[in-house]
């Protein structure tokens, strides 16, 4: 039996994490919002927090940390990154700044090597793009997750339900059409949209066998009433190939989100709304 168990007290509740994570986040429609809401949210809670790519971001979302560390002949000095985290908390690491005006990410085994090396409580990595679209699927190369993360969460954007298959709304057209078996200008119904989640091809491909699954389905404040979030919360969940240990419902704009998990799990976090100072799409 599936439950909502209501309004969380933030985003690290919400998502169940412990005291030492590393966490990727995949898909689209809120995917670096939610890395630098989960960042400011650890270090107000006196945490040391890493904040990277496995692929690009722009410099500007880059700059949002405290610190900014570029690497690149690839291997930080990681004396000199635990003397930085001893005095910013939190820092952003990246290979170097391209000529795009986008920051070029670090390879997988890097990030191990930061979260197995670093004094640090938390390594979270934006491990693909999606163009700024709502939804999307990998191509052949994507996700790129790091062998020691812990949590991968999945992140959609909620715009998209009930609307047209198109390249306005996705990302890797093709790619989400194979998943799904829709075609393009079909609607993008919950079935469809859950087949994304619990697919070998979707967006946990590559998920580490011991890594947790979360799901993020965000800008819950765009919903329309013809839109029916609790339906697709419920074939995510339902689905026997998913194993998704909760699904988070909100807005990472208004800080505000709920949490739907499988009955009997405890969701160990008080009732509270969710609260971020970050404004994000």
């Amino acid at each position: 039996m599936i439950r909502e168990w209501g309004q969380a007290a933030g985003w690290m509740d919400a998502l169940g994490l412990g005291p030492r994570e590393h966490v990727a986040v995949v898909g689209g429609g809120g995917k670096t919002s939610l890395c630098f809401a989960l960042a400011h949210e650890m270090l107000a809670a006196g945490k040391r927090v890493v904040t990277t790519t496995t692929t690009k971001v722009w410099q500007r979302e880059a700059h949002v940390a405290p610190g900014v560390v570029f690497s690149p002949c690839g291997v930080p000095d990681l004396h000199r990154l635990n003397q930085d985290l001893g005095t910013k908390k939190h820092i952003f690491i990246g290979r170097r700044p391209l000529d795009s005006g986008k920051v070029e990410g670090l390879a997988p085994e890097v990030a191990d090597l930061l979260f197995r090396n670093l004094d640090v409580d938390y390594v979270i990595a934006e491990a693909d793009g999606a163009a700024g679209r709502p939804v999307k699927a990998p191509a052949g190369q994507e996700p790129v997750i790091a062998a020691s993360t812990t949590v991968v969460i999945a992140v959609m954007g909620l715009e998209a339900l009930g609307r047209r298959l198109d390249p306005q709304r996705v990302f890797r057209l093709k790619e989400v059409m194979k998943v799904t078996g829709l075609r393009e200008g079909d609607m993008l119904t919950p079935g469809g949209l859950a087949v994304l989640f619990w697919s070998p091809d979707g967006l946990f491909k590559g998920t580490p066998r011991s890594a947790k699954k979360m799901a993020l389905l965000n800008k819950s404040d765009r919903l329309g009433p013809d839109q029916d979030v609790k339906d697709l919360v419920y074939r995510i969940l339902e689905s026997p190939h998913s194993q998704i240990e909760r699904i988070i419902v909100g807005s990472l704009a208004r800080g505000a989100c709920r949490v739907w998990m499988h009955d009997g799990q405890d969701a160990g976090m008080p009732r509270r709304h969710c609260e971020s100072d970050q404004n994000p799409g």
